[in-house]
């Protein structure tokens, strides 16, 4: 019995080996910086899994950091539009980050954004080159990414099943999952689990504003949809989001609040985390200096430099100065303003290595923009945060940080010496910071399966099944108003309602028979 059991498991892992060996798998990289970063992960874990992975790569290289220091095993298929729309992606992208810097990130300038993205997209699917080359490779599966609207609609062009990773916290896509908002904050709420009645009201108007803001975001891809897909089978943004077969998120219950999820939702939250490496000599001889003190290290991501705002580096500086640790700081030194004289403990480098010095003994603090791969490095090493939101949803994703009492944030525009420094000083010396970290990390260690063991086995599920269609409710397929029963409160409110004046009209009835009837016997 023993022996059959074990002939049957050695025959399912064969087959599995047999169909990854002969898997083909599409990944789309549009966007850059971390966004490319988590989708070249992606596809490093597959091809090392015994995938055949391509990525249709975006080949901006200003978009793509450190590009030239990674080793890649899969394939890429680079693609860039003409030169005259990248100069105009690039003016938009400029712009919308300035205005970042200076705390007007509007959302018209997200939108502004969001429209070279769709004429990019366009110039990407008007690529028969491309595209042609697409469809003679036959994949068996397309991994896109939520924010990268356009992989979606090459997914859908390419006729091929597709999965998704949401690159930030739950909530920021809507990929049909259920929101009960009298407990989980909709996305840019800046609100908690726990909500007192105006916070429920707030999040409660806040589903609307939401609602609608990503109507308007997706509105952006209206044209290419109608340039590219026939009258009668053209795609809807919001409906393609639920067709994914599965989602895959990079964040976890370490940080997140805890909410009901669907079958073909997984967490993946950590999947950018390496094996420490030895932490260079220069960083070991800096770091030895300061002794028992430690040292905290400072990166603030890798779309943007911190140093774009000599005023916010002038009060950083400072405030650095106030400390006892040493300063390792992510900041290209030719961008240094020369009347800047750098604080003593300071030391500024373009490039570091950021997973290996938050696993060094002596680190005390990570001062970080809140980038979601940012913020999983730190609890992964159980170091305490304070956070500086630059973009997107770096503000949201330290609203968690703080709920979960392992860091502080501080706006871009109140970044002051003295702020900053006690904010600082503050997560260092209260060691409950310290203790929340750790718990976290603990979390985050001990899920049964690592998240690339989830993100490959689920992967390998749904290929070696036919796709997910057992793991997606109906729900999914049904119009808005069945999944919220507004049919159904309609009816029995028409129901009621008529029951009511059918009783109403029995009761004036039997009223006026009875009227009639006492007037007959006075009669």
């Amino acid at each position: 019995m023993v022996g059959k059991r074990m002939l049957l498991l050695a025959g399912f892992l064969l087959l599995g080996f047999l169909l990854s060996e002969t898997t083909k798998i599409l990944t789309v990289s549009s966007l850059g910086g971390s966004h490319y970063l988590l989708l070249d992960r992606v596809s490093q874990i597959l091809q090392d899994h015994g995938h055949n992975v391509s990525m249709l790569l975006y080949g901006e290289e200003f978009l793509i950091p450190d590009f030239e220091k990674n080793e890649i095993s899969y394939k890429v298929i680079s693609w860039l539009p003409p030169e005259d729309h990248r100069k105009d992606f690039n003016n938009t992208f400029d712009f919308f980050v300035t205005e970042a810097l200076h705390g007007r990130g509007a959302f018209d300038n997200f939108v502004k954004l969001m429209r070279q993205l769709g004429i990019r997209c366009s110039d990407l699917l008007r690529r028969s080159d491309i595209m042609d080359f697409l469809k003679n490779e036959n994949f068996d599966l397309v991994f896109v990414e939520a924010f990268d609207f356009c992989s979606f609609l090459v997914a859908e062009k390419l006729g091929k099943p597709f999965v998704s990773i949401l690159p930030t916290q739950f909530g920021s896509v809507d990929h049909g999952l259920p929101i009960p908002v009298s407990y989980i904050p909709v996305y840019r709420s800046w609100l908690t689990d726990h909500m007192d009645f105006w916070g429920r009201v707030k999040n409660f108007l806040m589903l609307f504003d939401f609602s609608i803001k990503q109507w308007q975001i997706q509105s952006t891809f209206d044209n290419t949809i109608k340039e590219h897909f026939p009258e009668g089978s053209r795609p809807v943004l919001s409906h393609l989001l639920k067709k994914a077969e599965l989602w895959f998120v990079n964040s976890d219950f370490a940080l997140e609040f805890a909410r009901p999820l669907l079958p073909n939702t997984v967490y993946v939250g950590g999947l950018m985390a390496r094996a420490v490496k030895q932490v260079p000599q220069e960083f070991e001889n800096f770091i030895a200096k300061f002794g028992d003190s430690g040292f905290v290290l400072v990166a603030l991501g890798s779309m943007v430099s911190i140093c774009q705002s000599q005023e916010v580096l002038r009060e950083m500086n400072s405030a650095f100065a106030h400390l006892s640790q040493g300063v390792i700081w992510k900041c290209n030194p030719s961008h240094w303003p020369k009347d800047v004289k750098l604080a003593a403990n300071v030391k500024i480098v373009d490039w570091l290595p950021q997973n290996d010095l938050l696993a060094h003994p002596r680190i005390r603090l990570f001062v970080t923009h809140g980038g979601l791969n940012s913020i999983m490095e730190a609890i992964q090493h159980g170091v305490p945060m304070v956070g500086i939101p630059v973009l997107g949803e770096q503000t949201e994703n330290l609203v968690r940080v703080e709920a979960k009492k392992f860091g502080v944030s501080i706006q871009l525009k109140k970044v002051k010496a003295k702020t900053l420094a006690l904010k600082m000083k503050e997560v260092i010396e209260d060691k409950r910071y310290k203790s929340a970290a750790v718990a976290a990390s603990i979390i985050r260690r001990s899920h049964p399966l690592t998240p690339a063991q989830r993100l490959v086995g689920w992967i390998d599920h749904i290929l070696q099944t036919g796709g997910a269609a057992h793991l997606k409710p109906h729900g999914l397929q049904q119009p808005w108003h069945e999944q919220y029963l507004l049919d159904v409160f309609l009816f029995l409110l028409l129901v009621t309602l008529g029951t009511l004046w059918l009783c109403g009209k029995l009761v004036g009835m039997v009223a006026r028979w009875l009227c009639g009837a006492r007037k007959l016997k006075k009669a």
